[in-house]
């Protein structure tokens, strides 16, 4: 009698063929990684065999030839039912379903109510050349062996869904050629705790240093559909081990319901309404994200490429398991060395915003549709604006310039297929289908960084392809200015030198977004306003402190991790009193000034009685990304510092805080931005380890010209000789105390002239925003002497 039937662990991944791309993954992790304490939930899977033994005894095969050979003609709704019809009606040969009733016992020796997942696993599937995730259907909370064969016929009717047979038309796979493989796996209890989706690299950028982790309450499948805005945890994995804690990112998402067990009847799920405090709770604990990522490196490493893996938490056990494992398939395959970057040449009102999957950008008319049933009439290059979307949107989403949807996080479907199809999508809207006006032209941009946006009308759009391997090095380094964590992976892959200047004005703005004042002293607040708007955005923090540590220490690392371990330099804050007083509870902490640029700003405030508790926390921020997360190649730059007396004060502060100059390697830096850290520079020499030219203000201060004015602007000059004649005297002081000195700003990139100034003048190194490196690096006569 032919054996139709493997248990997982007799599985590794020469067994596509027969049992699977999805299967035969399974067996691989149960064979090989085992020891390394990664654990699959056991079960076993039907052959292809048997698949072709069920076709062989319903005579399905001529029908299917039959039904599929002048399939142009025909809708694929009328070819699919048809055929999935005979499998509907067709019985199981007798040796095949008793095979898969013993099976079944197996798994629960007392009792045949063991709930199985019951999953297709088409033997072209995930493979990395041609991703067929999706196509066919699962089946979860089925019990009982007559439910279970009903499963598995449906399985394998499920080859020939509407979806499944417009991509492997795409695709131009034989329809007879695919055959499918059924796995029976014992239903993780993740109803009762939580489960989701991990890539062992940042599916948005491909930068390979990162573990992504989507993690929803309940069963998996509402993360991978996109109906539900999960958490997102980023972990670095070069700093992976048993001394340092790389979670670079924790996001809170919505979580807006949970798919669990229905007592309705066999195989079957429902979705509910998630409570209050589920909404506002993590899903995962620290210990559980790391776990997870150090499965994720393991499960890539034995696989040797990155990986899309579905994992599941058990209420009942409470341990975790992994579900399924199978090759990323889009950013494995790109291993060209052309950088595509897109920017819009205008703007226009913004309509909805939500997660950016992808850096392009794409315009038409947008198309606001609640099912794939309406989309008939559906054309190519328009915007498709959707709740969310499920296989069944296939057809529809390969027409599409962009997709914009309500719900989902970056590993929802919408957001895979987006990716597959290389068309820029905005997931998590929350509101796109009805702020979005049908018929109506927009732009989907996805090209600032993490957040996409949802603009009005068809904008000018410009595209860049820069071969990295046509840039050339420069005798002086080569650095970036960045502000936005979001944006940082973006960069990764050009080839600078770290960064000159992070500004962490831009996390404090819009991640944070509350002083650190009203943190500080958040139970002395009376303003009910303020208080609810602390709340709603602190929820998970006890401690206000806290969350202004946590969330600054995590946006400092998510732009120093792709650096790692080039210097990437940490400017304190440095925003003026008009900017304090934007942020919430500003107005109670700060007063009003005549000149903000020259008034309470830089180093004065972090030794001032009212600003201390402030920069304390600053200081604790930067301390953990160092010590606890573990990215030692971060240093810290002071602004606006006016003396040699008060650079003293500002040390001795973060020395007590813990952030001593020398201790673990850290540099500090003074930004030369006042005529008096010119003339005093070798007075300065001696408390630092370098400069950073700030020549916005340098030449502000130098010639008297506020810069913000346009009535002085053909005044302000950083190329005016005073300026260069101080920066000039800077570097030679600055090398005469074996100090290095750096200029951070966009005047070496717009002046080659000044770039080669600079250079001639001994700088040490340059920084600029990315775009500015790219340019500078791709000219063979930038900066030359």
């Amino acid at each position: 009698m032919t054996n139709y039937i493997r248990q997982f662990h007799q599985l590794d991944k020469s067994m596509t063929s027969e049992v699977g791309g999805k299967n035969a993954s399974l067996g691989e992790l149960i064979s090989y990684l085992k020891e390394d304490g990664i654990q699959v939930p056991p079960g076993f899977c039907t052959t292809s065999a048997a698949y072709r033994a069920f076709i062989e005894h319903n005579n399905i095969a001529s029908k299917i030839s039959s039904a599929t050979k002048n399939i142009s003609s025909k809708s694929l709704a009328q070819v699919g039912n048809e055929i999935r019809q005979c499998f509907y009606q067709g019985t199981f040969p007798e040796s095949l379903s008793f095979q898969i009733t013993e099976a079944y016992k197996s798994l629960a020796p007392r009792t045949q109510a063991t709930s199985v997942a019951v999953r297709s696993s088409a033997t072209a599937e995930d493979l990395p050349e041609a991703s067929f995730a999706g196509q066919q259907e699962s089946f979860l909370n089925v019990h009982g062996a007559e439910a279970l064969l009903e499963a598995c016929k449906n399985c394998f009717a499920s080859l020939f869904t509407d979806r499944a047979l417009a991509y492997r038309e795409k695709l131009k796979f034989d329809h007879l050629a695919v055959s499918i493989s059924v796995g029976i796996q014992k239903m993780v209890r993740s109803d009762k705790a939580c489960s989701g989706v991990i890539f062992s690299i940042d599916p948005e950028s491909g930068y390979r240093d990162v573990v992504v982790i989507n993690s929803a309450w309940g069963l998996g499948e509402a993360v991978v559909s996109g109906k539900v805005d999960p958490d997102e945890y980023v972990v670095f994995k070069p700093l992976l081990n048993d001394k340092y804690i790389p979670i670079i990112e924790r996001k809170c998402g919505k979580k807006q319901l949970k798919t669990v067990y229905s007592e309705n009847g066999q195989g079957s799920v429902k979705n509910i309404s998630t409570s209050p405090k589920e909404q506002a709770a993590f899903t995962l604990s620290e210990p559980e994200i790391l776990r997870l990522a150090r499965w994720a490196v393991k499960i890539e490493q034995h696989y040797n490429t990155p990986m899309d893996i579905e994992w599941a938490k058990d209420g009942n056990d409470k341990n975790i398991y992994i579900l399924q494992a199978r090759p990323e398939t889009v950013h494995s395959r790109n291993l060209g060395s052309i950088y595509t970057s897109y920017e819009l040449e205008e703007t226009s009102a913004e309509l909805a915003s939500g997660i950016a999957i992808g850096s392009g950008i794409g315009s038409g008319r947008a198309r606001v549709i609640r099912s794939p049933e309406q989309a008939a009439d559906f054309k190519a290059g328009e915007i498709l604006v959707t709740e969310m979307t499920d296989p069944d949107w296939g057809p529809v989403m390969q027409r599409a310039a962009a997709i914009v949807t309500d719900h989902g996080g970056r590993t929802a479907h919408a957001a895979i297929v987006s990716r597959e199809l290389g068309i820029p999508a905005i997931v998590g809207t929350g509101n796109a289908t009805t702020v979005v006006p049908d018929g109506s032209d927009v732009t989907v941009s996805c090209a600032n960084g993490e957040k996409g946006v949802v603009m009005q009308g068809k904008l000018k759009i410009a595209r860049h392809d820069i071969d990295l391997n046509e840039l050339h090095k420069k005798t002086v380094h080569i650095m970036m200015n960045l502000a936005s964590p979001q944006a940082a992976f973006k960069w990764h892959a050009v080839p600078s030198d770290g960064v000159g200047l992070a500004r962490i004005e831009f996390i404090i703005a819009n991640e944070i977004k509350i002083h650190p004042l009203a943190l500080y002293h958040f139970s002395s607040i009376s303003d009910q306003k303020i208080v609810t708007q602390i709340e709603n955005l602190t929820s998970h923090y006890r401690d206000k402190t806290e969350y202004y540590i946590q969330q600054l220490s995590r946006g400092i690392a998510k732009i120093a991790a792709p650096h790692y371990p080039q210097p990437v330099f940490v400017r304190t804050s440095d925003f003026k009193s008009n900017e304090y007083r934007r942020l919430i509870g500003g107005e109670l902490f700060e007063e009003l000034e005549a000149n903000p640029m020259l008034g309470f700003r830089g180093a004065s405030r972090y030794y001032s009685k009212e600003f201390s508790p402030a920069f304390s926390l600053e200081c604790q921020a930067i301390k953990r990304a160092r010590e606890v997360i573990g990215l030692k190649n971060i240093h810290v730059m002071i602004p606006f510092c006016r003396t040699p007396a008060e650079a003293k004060k500002v040390l001795e502060i973060m020395k007590d805080q813990g952030l001593e100059r020398g201790k673990d390697q850290l540099q500090i830096y003074v930004m030369a931005e006042i005529p008096s850290n010119i003339i005093l520079a070798e007075q300065f020499a001696e408390l630092f380890d370098g400069f950073s030219i700030g020549s916005n203000d340098l030449t502000q201060l130098t010639l008297g010209v506020d810069r913000d004015s346009s009535r002085l602007a053909t005044l302000f000059s950083e190329q005016d000789p005073a300026v260069k004649s101080s920066i000039k005297a800077l570097i030679t002081a600055a090398h005469k105390k074996n100090r290095k000195v750096g200029i951070c700003g966009e005047g070496p990139a717009t002046s080659a002239d000044f770039a080669s100034f600079l250079v001639e003048a001994g700088i040490d190194s340059i920084s600029m925003n990315p775009a500015s490196v790219i340019t500078a690096l791709r000219d063979e006569s930038w900066g030359r002497q």
